[in-house]
């Protein structure tokens, strides 16, 4: 299997995926502005998706994935597929049993996450009835992610990576058509995350049944219950949703103290970080889905050489990517959300606001990427709990750093110390995989980071200099010459970068990855 045209093709899909996300985020800043009423949207909506990250695509496939992967290398079709019926059988009756505890208690779940609210009574009982709308997206993203995990083990990467697409165009005709029928129109978007999640689910069952994967759900827990691979699965859940919950409990931390600033906080955040997801979806994302199953075939194959070259090659990928992104997330924050989201509600003070928190947020883009390669490489080997003890260091950082920079930057501070705490995490990652023996650099890490460096310098100068030809809060009521303005930056920035790396002897084939199926 070719790495590099399987990383094209699931970024391709990706940035469709973001796309069309950016369009989703376009719409609804245009319709909603930055207000109570999308804190209590934003605030409803982190809730299930902090329950899909936590059991889902964090715990659920960092310990199912692995063990997959051994089932299919080494026992073959049969038992791969009664691994996977039993395991598909214990996640449908947990999940009903979470969301119908999830819609009942949704009011003080929301209080959990989000104390501000409360004194806004209108808002809070807003987040509640999207809340209740919402819960059952963990339960069809739970089980994307066991449709995504069987799909990624089989190499098959483009369903799984397209499916965000259908939640992006749910939102999309929501607010298009939807929303100004309703008297909240705000419940638009929630009732588009239902069916989204529902399309999602939809679009996985026809792949499973071709690879003949399509789980069958049984009615009596107990023999699954009593099979060796779903027990194994369990007890490497219990460390991995640690690990992941010490993650999330971060962002339930922020999300209330963001709750607890100016109205728009919560909204502002949400705004950069859709950003943000763009280039952490395409490489971060991207990479970690085709790197696991190549792990752990690898851990599986007892072939350390391999292992340590493919985290290699996700490495220099991820700076080669991720750190010119970096630089323009900080060098181009105005142009980039004015022309994004500067339009109809969304006020130039929201905009001045998303931009803060955007250039904060981008000091930890290599760190957001780089954790998503590294921590595979604990995964594949099935050591989840030594994610678990960096984690809870960096939640320990992270706090510590939110009583250092929320005073001084108020929402600001929170997308910095999420950024930097992730920085921490990868270090550490990093330094684990090394002392361990796990990864070996290979040679010409010093010229390569240098000649990068020089890419990125050169490109930043071009970034500042074109950006500061226009200007950007004016240019909104010709939206057109905005648009066609960050264009033009854009092609001269990477055009400058892409040409600087040629001239120093970079070449296409240098990164060219190919494993054996």
């Amino acid at each position: 299997m070719n790495l590099h045209k399987t990383l094209a093709a699931v970024s391709g899909m990706t940035l469709l995926s973001r796309v069309t996300g950016l369009l989703r985020e376009f719409l609804i800043a245009r319709a909603f502005g930055a207000s109570a009423y999308t804190d209590a949207f934003f605030v409803a909506f982190r809730i299930p998706n902090l329950l899909r990250r936590l059991f889902a695509e964090g715990a659920f496939s960092q310990a199912f994935v692995p063990i997959l992967a051994e089932y299919k290398n080494q026992k073959g079709d049969a038992p791969t597929k009664e691994m996977v019926d039993h395991v598909a059988t214990i996640l449908t009756w947990s999940l009903v049993l979470v969301c119908a505890l999830g819609i009942a208690t949704a009011p003080v779940i929301v209080y959990g996450i989000a104390t501000g609210l409360k004194s806004d009574p209108d808002a809070f009982d807003t987040a509640v009835v999207m809340t209740r709308i919402m819960f059952p997206y963990i339960g069809f993203m739970s089980l994307v992610a066991l449709a995504g995990g069987i799909l990624n083990t089989w190499r098959e990467f483009r369903i799984p990576a397209f499916t965000p697409v259908l939640l992006n165009l749910s939102f999309i005709a929501a607010s298009l058509f939807l929303a100004p029928h309703l008297k909240q129109p705000v419940y638009a978007l929630a009732l588009a995350v239902f069916v989204g999640g529902l399309l999602q689910l939809a679009i996985q069952l026809p792949a499973l049944k071709k690879i003949g994967m399509l789980p069958r759900i049984g009615l009596n827990l107990k023999p699954s219950l009593q099979d060796a691979g779903v027990r194994r699965v369990l007890k490497q859940m219990v460390p991995a949703t640690f690990a992941v919950s010490v993650a999330q409990l971060s962002l339930i931390i922020n999300t209330n103290i963001a709750s607890r600033l100016e109205n728009g906080s919560v909204s502002w955040l949400s705004y950069a970080d859709r950003l943000m997801e763009f280039p952490t979806g395409m490489l971060g994302v991207a990479l970690g889905t085709i790197l696991l199953p190549s792990l752990s075939k690898a851990h599986a194959d007892g072939d350390r050489d391999e292992y340590s070259s493919l985290l290699d090659w996700g490495l220099r990928l991820t700076f080669l990517l991720a750190l010119p992104a970096a630089v323009l997330l900080a060098a181009l924050a105005e142009p980039l959300t004015t022309t994004l989201f500067h339009y109809g509600k969304f006020s130039a003070k929201s905009a001045a606001m998303t931009e803060q928190a955007l250039v904060a947020y981008g000091v930890g883009l290599i760190g957001l990427i780089l954790v998503k390669i590294l921590a595979p490489g604990f995964y594949a080997k099935q050591d989840i709990r030594t994610p678990v003890k960096i984690a809870i260091g960096v939640l320990v950082a992270t706090q510590l750093m939110n009583l250092l920079f929320v005073p001084w930057i108020k929402h600001a501070g929170l997308a910095l110390s999420i950024g930097l705490g992730a920085c921490m995490n990868a270090a550490l990652l990093y330094a684990g995989l090394r002392r361990r023996g796990i990864y070996t650099a290979l040679a010409g890490w010093p010229q390569f980071f240098l000649k990068l460096v020089g890419a990125v310098v050169l490109m930043a100068g071009v970034a500042l200099w074109t950006a500061g030809q226009f200007d950007w809060l004016h240019l909104r009521a010709q939206p057109l010459h905005r648009i066609g303005a960050l264009a033009l930056v854009m092609v001269a920035c990477g055009i400058t970068y892409f040409a600087a790396l040629l001239a120093m002897g970079f070449r296409f084939r240098d990164f060219k990855r190919v494993t054996n199926r």
